[in-house]
């Protein structure tokens, strides 16, 4: 089986952006500068963290912007979608860290050869961790107190995720800090919007707090929607700007279905 050279590294810069949006730049919210200094610390001490929250505020942003500053090198990334078993686990270990021949057969020394990898320094993303099972996360953790390990680990995920850490307490008493990453404030909504992209630079920021308040709620993804409908719908009315009826067109995409 031909494995990728990507598979179990950093998402290019391309990818860190809804839809690849052009022009978006990198901002530096509350949250990732708070985030980047905790995974600063959790590097210089080889712990366990966990960064956690809803859908779309930014948390995989957070993490890949602040690890290819600190760590790009050593930095490998697993990911579940569907409940692994310890051997899934192992799988997807082996190919993350770029292990070469095949899987060994035996757990015994399927162990050996991925303890020896993690002798070198090592940052492990845990993405979506809420999918991890009680065995899985022994597992981590037995990789991790290894005495020979040089392994940080970030724990990430959405619903579900600070949950089932908290729920392990051998593991959740090994997790150096915990954080949250929320909605952005009106306030830093009306700071970091106008940087994020051109499109934002010069609007008024009335027009961006009624955004605000009427679709984005302060989820970076439903801004980053947002301003791809306006990006596109900019370059096929003409329009020099953005005005309100424009901004309404685009965030009414976001809606649900209205109840009868």
């Amino acid at each position: 089986m031909t494995v990728s050279p990507r598979r179990g590294r950093l998402p290019a810069e391309r990818d860190d952006h809804y839809m690849r949006l052009p022009g978006a730049h990198v901002v530096s919210t509350r949250s990732l500068l708070t985030a980047r200094e905790n995974i600063r610390a959790a590097i210089e001490a080889k712990a366990m963290i966990c960064i956690y929250g809803q859908a779309g505020q930014g948390k995989s942003f957070a993490v890949n912007a602040s690890l290819r500053e600190l760590a790009p090198a050593v930095t490998r990334r697993i990911q579940f979608r569907a409940r692994p078993s310890t051997r899934d686990l192992r799988h997807e270990l082996f190919h993350a860290l770029g292990l070469p021949g095949r899987p060994p057969a035996h757990a015994i020394e399927f162990d050996r050869i991925l303890r020896g990898a993690l002798e070198e320094p090592r940052v492990l993303v845990c993405d979506e961790a809420q999918w991890l099972s009680k065995l899985c996360f022994e597992y981590l953790r037995y990789l991790w107190d290894d005495t020979d390990s040089d392994l940080t680990i970030i724990f990430t995920g959405g619903n579900g995720c600070f949950e089932m850490l908290q729920s392990e307490p051998m593991l959740e008493s090994r997790v150096y800090a915990w954080q949250e990453i929320t909605r952005m404030s009106l306030d830093e909504v009306l700071e970091v919007v106008p940087a994020f992209h051109p499109l934002w630079g010069d609007a008024d920021p009335d027009l961006i707090a009624l955004c605000d308040q009427e679709a984005a709620h302060g989820n970076f993804r439903a801004w980053a929607k947002i301003t791809h409908h306006l990006h596109l719908g900019l370059r096929e009315t003409g329009r020099p700007r953005l005005d309100e009826d424009l901004l309404r067109w685009a965030y009414s995409k976001l809606r649900t279905r209205q109840s009868a």
